[in-house]
């Protein structure tokens, strides 16, 4: 469960962004500025908001938050909070699903008059400023949003739930409403890493989360997003054959190919068989002897006697014997336009 923002001052270099909307004064030390509307529900007042977030001391403009570098939403069990979020609270109920805000919150209703000395260290009597996006909520059940603090394994039941209503989100198509539910489950199981069993139960049901939120932003082309995701997972599985995958294919996108490359033969490794990795590597060397052919082209004369198309290195021709300088050329864009079976 969240109770409190951590502090990462490597993040601190980002200011606060300027909105040009009207001020709405909340409460005497609250105001917010929609910075985007939506025409979804306002969460009630034992609602469990799931929140993306980024936060900053007003004065100095020090981030200390960002929940959406950490791909680590969080949730917020409105009159649950630390007297810290009081002035977010009154910004959440608020707001409605999908919506986000800056919030301007005075110190009365942060870290107070003493701030905060350990992490995140917040000066005394310091004003903050919050973005503030609210990705989905759930009401209370019977009055009680949550039957209190809930165990590791009831949080890992609800990020299941989370998860399978994503997938069947995403077989219809509906990416925005897949990506929701996946973040939210990624929210319900948090960072515990106080005993080992914990860490693979929440780690079990995060990394199939990212591997879909990344499999979404790869068809919305959202390619450095995608990057982020499968870094998470790889980050705890080096070997993961979907995440080396899927990045392989954002890089692709993204023009990275030795980074490509670099993924799907270590893919491939773990894959031997797949053919759709061999596929993708097939497609990488005749981008690759494509834009070599046009740039040639382009700068024939320029550099003295034409110079003869150079074959691929030692290491492509062993992946791929059977691609040879025969090979035509191919359309450029034609990556994006093509399936593959690999990406579920």
């Amino acid at each position: 469960m969240f109770t409190s923002f951590e502090g990462e001052p490597s993040k601190g270099k980002e200011g606060i962004p300027k909105v040009n909307s009207r001020a709405e004064i909340l409460h005497e030390k609250v105001k917010k500025q929609v910075i985007k509307e939506t025409h979804g529900q306002k969460p009630s007042k034992d609602s469990t908001c799931f929140l993306n977030c980024k936060a900053w001391i007003e004065s100095t403009q020090f981030k200390f938050k960002d929940t959406w570098f950490e791909r680590q939403p969080f949730k917020l069990e409105l009159g649950k909070e630390n007297k810290e979020l009081k002035g977010v609270t009154i910004g959440v109920l608020s707001m409605k699903a999908g919506e986000r805000a800056l919030l301007h919150v005075g110190w009365e209703l942060g870290y107070g008059k003493k701030g905060n000395h350990s992490s995140p260290f917040v000066p005394p009597m310091a004003d903050l400023v919050y973005e503030v996006e609210v990705i989905s909520f759930e009401k209370s059940r019977n009055g009680n949003a949550n039957d209190g603090v809930m165990s590791m394994e009831k949080r890992v039941q609800a990020a299941e739930e989370r998860k399978t209503e994503g997938n069947a989100f995403f077989k219809d198509g509906k990416l925005s409403e897949a990506m929701q539910q996946y973040e939210m489950a990624i929210s319900y199981v948090g960072n515990d890493t106080n005993f080992q069993l914990y860490r693979e139960m929440g780690l079990a049901v995060k990394n199939p989360c990212h591997l879909n939120m990344a499999a979404c932003l790869l068809k919305l082309k959202r390619y450095e997003e995608a990057v982020v995701h499968c870094g998470t997972v790889l980050a705890h599985d080096e070997n993961n054959v979907k995440a080396l995958f899927r990045r392989g294919k954002a890089r692709a996108e993204l023009g990275q190919t030795d980074a490509a490359k670099e993924d799907f033969l270590k893919a491939q490794k773990f894959a031997p068989e797949d053919k759709v990795i061999v596929s993708e590597l097939r497609l990488l060397a005749e981008d690759s002897k494509a834009v070599y052919q046009k740039q040639k082209e382009l700068y024939k004369g320029i550099f003295g006697p034409r110079v003869e198309l150079e074959t691929l290195s030692k290491h492509d021709n062993d992946v791929l014997p059977e691609l040879s300088s025969l090979t035509p050329k191919v359309n450029l864009i034609r990556r994006s336009q093509r399936p593959s079976n690999y990406m579920w």
